[in-house]
């Protein structure tokens, strides 16, 4: 087994004058020609960790914990003793070259004068070497002569690194390196990085915020947030399934792993948690009261899996098993649904597709509790649904039908249909509810005035219905919102509109939403996940860009 090159163990970084933890307790090692991912936010921690372990911040910041070299602790060492193991033991190749490199030098003097410096050789072998590193790197040694602004972005990253890899380091922090540059340079960056570590053999931590980057590049991967590791785990298991929140919030959020769907970032703003608590809670869809005084420790879930979370990673919201329904019509039985498993988590937007008559309806009146299953179990939060038992509550499930008007008494006016839920429950009292029904009109964009109030169902269009029926859901303020066809009867527009705002409502209010429907790029534009169902069968499942890439021919009539 590789032993660990680098070992940094509860590694905190203060700035001074500031009570802002850039890292917390930070623990984790790299082997010897291993690479390793550190992917984040902007301002999650990543560079003040680099710029820690290469001991840039001693006079900035104050640093505890340890960060260890084969078995030399190098926060102990003294500046100057320090000096000679940074480049030429660990070295680090920054992510903005206009800022790093002397605008009023030449690149070759530039390199020339790191060696120097470190390598102790005169003038005539640093000039040698220069010209060396420069081809090593891809770049014509007449490159030498100009200056920094006269080149590309990707050249000058590949300055950064010749100047990184002057002295053979065994360790290469590379912080960023393909920001800001093209897909042709980003590529052309990350296979020379790659084909140099082969041939020197160093370890490498890369740190970006970009996924293809760190796909391409390490083998391991720690995610970090607000000065945190929260999952950490072999790259493309983390990738292709997180078990952090925040992890799959930076996940879906990434054009380049999700091309189909929307850009949704995660909500919110990372602030400075109090001690004894989660540093995700205010962004958080799946908190409870637990995470606000329990600080997570990073603990294993599964094989060579690590996660800090309370409640031990994104939990499972709705759990269907072995569900079984039979209809009995003219003498005849129809299986709408045959040993049907289905799980839906906490935050995440899952998609039941199938064609007409395959049982997708069927389903989700069983998990909502509205049918009863012939044979299998539906669980909400590890309690067992029966009947109405989870959409009679607040934070519970509630469901929206395709045909919002037939759902509901056409001659209800607007504030009783919505606010028709909350009197079966007898919810507070009379003024509380209209607050609560104004709200929820105002967040689905609809009219709250008075005259609107007023109006009978009959009188609105097929988008304000559906709006109606959607802010009806959501004075219930549910985890679990099922929707079932609910665009089906809509014009293109409308319907667009009507799902923009439903998924924005999603995001922001951290519900977890099951949509039924028959449209396969409906599905891949907002879903996370996805079952296909067939004949009363569940045949297939999985995050949409798997399910869609290797089932090209899935079609429904």
């Amino acid at each position: 087994m590789k032993y660990p090159l680098l070992k940094v163990e509860k590694l905190s970084v203060c700035y001074k004058n500031t009570d802002a933890l850039a890292v917390h307790n930070l623990s984790f090692a790299l082997r010897e020609r291993e690479s390793v991912g550190l992917i984040g936010e902007s301002g999650s921690g990543k560079s003040s960790l680099a710029l820690t372990i290469m001991g840039l911040l001693r006079s900035s910041a104050e640093v505890h914990g340890s960060i260890r070299l084969k078995n030399v602790e190098l926060t102990c060492l003294p500046e100057q003793e320090l000096e000679n193991y940074r480049w030429s033991k660990i070295a680090l190749v920054f992510q903005n070259s206009l800022e790093v490199l002397n605008p009023v030098m030449t690149i070759g003097e530039q390199i020339a004068e790191c060696i120097r410096r470190h390598l102790g050789l005169n003038n005539l072998q640093a000039k040698k070497k220069t010209t060396e590193l420069l081809l090593m790197t891809g770049l014509d040694p007449l490159w030498a002569k100009a200056y920094p602004h006269q080149l590309s972005g990707g050249m000058r990253q590949k300055v950064l690194i010749a100047m990184a890899l002057s002295c053979d380091p065994e360790v290469l922090l590379v912080d960023e390196p393909t920001m800001a540059l093209d897909a042709a340079n980003k590529d052309e960056i990350i296979k020379l990085l790659l084909s140099l570590q082969k041939e020197k053999g160093f370890s490498m931590l890369v740190i970006s915020h970009e996924f293809p980057v760190i796909s391409a590049m390490t083998s391991r991967l720690l995610v970090i947030y607000s000065g945190n590791v929260v999952e950490e785990g072999n790259t493309q298991e983390v990738i292709n399934n997180p078990m952090h929140p925040y992890t799959r919030g930076l996940v879906y959020a990434s054009p380049a792993v999700n091309p189909y769907r929307d850009m949704w970032g995660i909500p919110g703003e990372a602030t400075m948690p109090s001690e004894n608590q989660c540093s995700f809670l205010n962004r958080c869809s799946q908190r409870i009261d637990r995470c606000a005084c329990e600080l997570p420790v990073l603990q294993t879930v599964c094989e060579d899996r690590r996660v800090a979370c309370t409640r031990g990673g994104i939990v499972t919201l709705l759990k269907g098993s072995s569900l079984c329904k039979c209809f009995h019509v003219r003498f005849r039985e129809i299986m709408a649904c045959s040993s049907c498993d289905i799980e839906v988590k906490a935050g995440e937007v899952t998609a039941l597709i199938g064609e007409s008559g395959s049982g997708k309806t069927t389903i989700a009146k069983i998990l909502a509790g509205i049918l009863h299953a012939d044979r299998g179990e539906v669980f909400f939060q590890d309690r067992k649904v029966s009947g109405n038992s989870e959409t009679s509550k607040r934070g519970g499930v509630q469901i929206v039908f395709q045909d919002a008007l037939s759902a509901t008494n056409e001659h209800f006016s607007i504030e009783e249909i919505v606010r028709e839920p909350l009197d079966i429950i007898k919810w507070g009292t009379k003024n509380e509810r209209l607050k609560i029904v104004k709200e929820a009109l105002k967040n689905v964009q609809l009219p709250s005035d008075d005259l609107f109030l007023r109006r009978r169902a009959y009188t609105l269009s097929g988008g304000q219905r559906q709006r109606t029926a959607i802010a009806r859901a959501l004075v219930m303020t549910p985890k679990l919102l099922i929707a079932d066809e609910i665009s089906a009867m809509l014009d293109p527009s409308t319907a667009a509109n009507l799902l923009r705002l439903l998924k924005g409502l999603q995001i922001a209010q951290g519900f977890t939403m099951l949509y039924i429907t028959h449209d396969l790029a409906l599905a891949q534009k907002i879903s996370d996940k996805v079952y296909v169902m067939s004949k009363g069968k569940i045949i297939g499942h999985g995050p949409v860009r798997n399910v869609f890439r290797e089932n090209r021919s899935i079609c429904l009539g």
